[in-house]
C-alpha cells in the first residue's frame, strides 16, 4: 500500500481498527500494540504492527534502522498518535494523547541521551518535577530512603544523595531508570542501552532487569547487540520496513546473534573477523606518539603522556569509557586539538601541533564520531561532500581548480564502489545513518591515507550498515593502511583490532594482544584498574 493511498481510505481504516477492538485479548499483556498504523509525508512508518509485552518478561524489540521502532515506541509512550490500530495496556484499549498519560498508565523509555540535571542530586532528579504526594514539596530524608530501597531491591549500587555530575555513564543511566521506577513505571522500554557501558556495568544492568522482570514488571529491550539480546530477552519480536516480520520465542527456540540477524534483514549476515598481523605492530611505525599531553578550553588536562604506536597495515583498537580523552586523542593526532607536550611523527617525521592542513597534506584521515555534525556539511550534496578534502587532488581538477564534471565521475564510482544508496545530487541531510558514513569513508579512504583515524564507526547503525563497514576497514587495512579504531563496542574491537589499547581519565592504562584480551580485562582496565599482561601497567590486579 503506497502511503497517499492509505491517508486516503478512512473507511479501510476504521474497519481495522474494529477488527483489532473485537480481538484485543482480555488482559494477557502488559502492553501491546495491534494493528498500529503511522504514516507521514511520502511515508509509511508502522503499518498494521503487533506487539505486546507480558508481564514478567524482558522482550526484545529488533529491527534496521528505518524499520519503524522509533515511531511504535513514540506512539507505545504518547509522543505520537496512531492513525489506526489500538494501543492496550493490561488489555485494556488507550488513547494517550501526551507522555504524562503513558507515564500515568506506568509507561516509560529510556533514551540514550539522558535528561538528567548535574548539580542535584540522585534524589532531587528523581522527583523533579513529580513527587508522589503531589504539589511543590518532599521530604528530602524520605525520598532518599524510598530511592535506596528500590536501588537495594534491583542490585542497583547509587547512593541517592550523590551529585549526578560526580556519577559515572552507568550509574546516571541507573537514575533514569530509578526514576521511572519511583514514578510507577510497570513497562520500561530501554533503548540501546548498553552503548556507553564497560561489560562489567552491562552485567550489572542486566542483573537488574532481570530482577525487575521477576518481580512481574516489563522491559522492552532495543538493541543492535545481538549477543546481549540472545543473553538476556524471553521473546523477541522483528520489525521490517515497517512491518512485524516475525517473533520467538527465546526460552524455547535456540535462536543465536546470526538468526537474530537474519530475522532484520532477510538474509545472513557475516561479520568478518580480522586475520590478525603476524606480529602486530613490530613493523615500521607509521604513528608514533611519545609524552603527548593536551589539555581543555578551561585548562583542564585531557590527555596524559600519552605513548603509542601504530604500524601499517595495523588496526590498534581504542576502548574506553565514553568521556575518558578519546575524542581529545583524535583531535590531538588530526591537528583538530594542538598538544600541550610531547611528540608525534609520521612515518618518522614530526607533524605540527594544531594543523589540520599539514595532517591531511601528511596523510591523516580522519572519521569524525558525530558524522553528520561534523564528518559531512548537512546541506551539500553526496559530490561536494566527497570533494571537501580535494584541494591539490589532480582527479578533481587542476590547480585551484575544481572540475565539476570530474567531481561527479569521480563520485559516482565512490558511489558504487562504497555501496552509498544516493546519488550525486542527494543532500547529506537526506542520507540515512549507514549511507552518511559510507559518504564520510569513501571520502576518507579514497584519498589514500598513510594513517586512518576512525571514531565509534557503527554506532546506530543496523547489522546490514555495520557489515559493510567493518568490511571497509578490513580492506583498508589490508591496503596497508594503519588504522586507529575508537569504539565503545567491545565485541568489534576484538572482531578487528590487532591490539587494544585501553584508555582512562586521559591515559593509556594498557595494551593488549588482541588475540588474548577478553572483555573482563578490558572492562577492568577501563575502570583504572590494572591486569598483569598489560603492557605498562602494574603487576597486581586492582
Amino acid at each position: 500500500m503506497q502511503p497517499h493511498e492509505y491517508m486516503e481510505d478512512r473507511e479501510m481504516l476504521k474497519m481495522i481498527e474494529e477488527s483489532v477492538a473485537d480481538s484485543a485479548p482480555a488482559g494477557s499483556s502488559a502492553l501491546a500494540a495491534r494493528g498500529i498504523t503511522k504514516a507521514f509525508p511520502g511515508v509509511l512508518a508502522n503499518d498494521r504492527i503487533d506487539f505486546d509485552v507480558v508481564p514478567g518478561e524482558v522482550h526484545a524489540l529488533l529491527g534496521e534502522n528505518g524499520s519503524g521502532k522509533t515511531t511504535l515506541c513514540k506512539i507505545l509512550t504518547g509522543l505520537y498518535r496512531p492513525d489506526a490500530g489500538l494501543v492496550l495496556v493490561d488489555g485494556q484499549p488507550v488513547h494517550f494523547r501526551s507522555p504524562a498519560e503513558a507515564y500515568a498508565a506506568g509507561i516509560f523509555m529510556v533514551h540514550q541521551h539522558f535528561s538528567l540535571v548535574g548539580p542535584l542530586t540522585v534524589a532531587e532528579n528523581v522527583v523533579l518535577g513529580w513527587t508522589r504526594e503531589g504539589g511543590f514539596r518532599f521530604n528530602r530524608a524520605d525520598v532518599e530512603d524510598q530511592v535506596a530501597a528500590v536501588a537495594e531491591r534491583l542490585e542497583m549500587h547509587v547512593d541517592p544523595r550523590a551529585q549526578i555530575s560526580r556519577l559515572s555513564v552507568g550509574e546516571r543511566q541507573r537514575v533514569e531508570i530509578l526514576k521511572a521506577l519511583y514514578r510507577g513505571a510497570r513497562t520500561l522500554i530501554l533503548d540501546e542501552p548498553t552503548t556507553v557501558l564497560t561489560p562489567q556495568e552491562a552485567d550489572q544492568l542486566f542483573i537488574s532487569l532481570r530482577r525487575m522482570a521477576d518481580a512481574g514488571e516489563s522491559v522492552v529491550f532495543i538493541s543492535h547487540k545481538l549477543d546481549e539480546v540472545s543473553a538476556l530477552c524471553d521473546r523477541v519480536t522483528v520489525l521490517r520496513q515497517g512491518r512485524t516480520s516475525g517473533s520467538a520465542d527465546l526460552r524455547e527456540e535456540r535462536v543465536d546473534a546470526r538468526g537474530l540477524a537474519r530475522l532484520m534483514v532477510g538474509r545472513d549476515i557475516h561479520f568478518e573477523r580480522r586475520s590478525r598481523l603476524a606480529a602486530a605492530g613490530e613493523g615500521a611505525a607509521v604513528l608514533e606518539m611519545s609524552g603527548v599531553s593536551a589539555v581543555d578550553e578551561d585548562g583542564s588536562r585531557v590527555l596524559t603522556d600519552i605513548e603509542l604506536s601504530i604500524g601499517a597495515g595495523e588496526i590498534l583498537g581504542l576502548a574506553g569509557v565514553a568521556g575518558n580523552g578519546q575524542l581529545a586523542l583524535a583531535e590531538v593526532i588530526t591537528g583538530v586539538r594542538p598538544s600541550a607536550s610531547g611528540d608525534i611523527a609520521l612515518d618518522g617525521e614530526p607533524i605540527p601541533s594544531g594543523d589540520v592542513r599539514a595532517a591531511v597534506d601528511r596523510g591523516i584521515a580522519y572519521v569524525p564520531e558525530d558524522r553528520m555534525g561534523t564528518g559531512l556539511a548537512p546541506g551539500l550534496s553526496v559530490a561536494d561532500n566527497i570533494a571537501l578534502k580535494a584541494f591539490r587532488r589532480p582527479e578533481y581538477g587542476r590547480g585551484p581548480f575544481l572540475s565539476r564534471p570530474r567531481i561527479e565521475e569521480r563520485t559516482n564510482v565512490l558511489i558504487t564502489e562504497f555501496d552509498v544508496k544516493g546519488t550525486v545530487d542527494t543532500l547529506a541531510r537526506q542520507l540515512s545513518g549507514g549511507n552518511a558514513q559510507r559518504v564520510v569513508l569513501a571520502r576518507e579512504i579514497s584519498s589514500q591515507p598513510r594513517l586512518l583515524v576512525v571514531a565509534t564507526p557503527t554506532r546506530g547503525l543496523d547489522v546490514s550498515a555495520m557489515e559493510t563497514i567493518r568490511g571497509l576497514l578490513i580492506d583498508a587495512a589490508d591496503a596497508g593502511v594503519a588504522i586507529l579504531l575508537i569504539s565503545e563496542d567491545l565485541g568489534e574491537i576484538l572482531d578487528l583490532a590487532d591490539r587494544v589499547a585501553v584508555i582512562c581519565a586521559g591515559r593509556i592504562q594498557g595494551v593488549l594482544d588482541a588475540e588474548e584480551a577478553d572483555v573482563e580485562e578490558i572492562g577492568l582496565l577501563m575502570m583504572g584498574g590494572s591486569v598483569e599482561r598489560a603492557e605498562g601497567t602494574a603487576d597486581a590486579v586492582d
